[in-house]
């Protein structure tokens, strides 16, 4: 008699991958790097004001080779200018990461960005943290102690 196979957790990137890999896919990307890594393919300046939204592909030619695409871009407004300018430059660095020459050129869609808002981190008063380091002289190292202390203060916090 087969025993029936035990099924594992598959890895949520596995899961994942599938979904959003064909999102992906119809906006033009062969793979989800250069939405995920634009800071890093773009640089830290033009990142900041801008985001991948697609890739237009051309259709191919006679001969059955595909001429290189359009990427479009996401810009908020008042820099839409200087990553104009720097259209060449961006293209450069996409085709570098890519490892050949996808993107011909680049066009612009001025909107506002697609930000995840940052968590804010609330702040610790000193003097609890003072107070909770106090009760801690065993701890030698003065930076553990500051460390737990601001901690233990976070959790006190009401």
């Amino acid at each position: 008699m087969n025993k029936p196979s035990r099924s594992f957790a598959k890895p949520l990137r596995e899961l994942l991958g599938k979904v959003v890999g064909e999102t992906f896919n119809r906006q033009g990307f062969a793979s989800a790097e250069l939405v995920t890594r634009w800071t890093e393919i773009a640089g830290a300046e033009i990142a900041a004001h801008s985001e991948p939204i697609k890739i237009q592909w051309p259709r191919s030619d006679e001969a059955g080779t595909r001429p290189p695409g359009t990427l479009i871009l996401r810009v908020e407004g008042p820099a839409a200018v200087e990553v104009q300018h720097l259209a060449g430059v961006i293209c450069e660095r996409v085709n570098r990461f890519l490892g050949w020459r996808a993107i011909e050129r680049i066009a612009l869609r001025q909107a506002p960005l697609r930000r995840v808002a940052a968590i804010s981190v609330p702040t610790v008063d000193p003097t609890e943290a003072a107070r909770v380091a106090a009760n801690l002289p065993e701890i030698t190292d003065d930076d553990l102690k500051q460390a737990l202390a601001r901690l233990g203060a976070a959790i006190k916090r009401p």
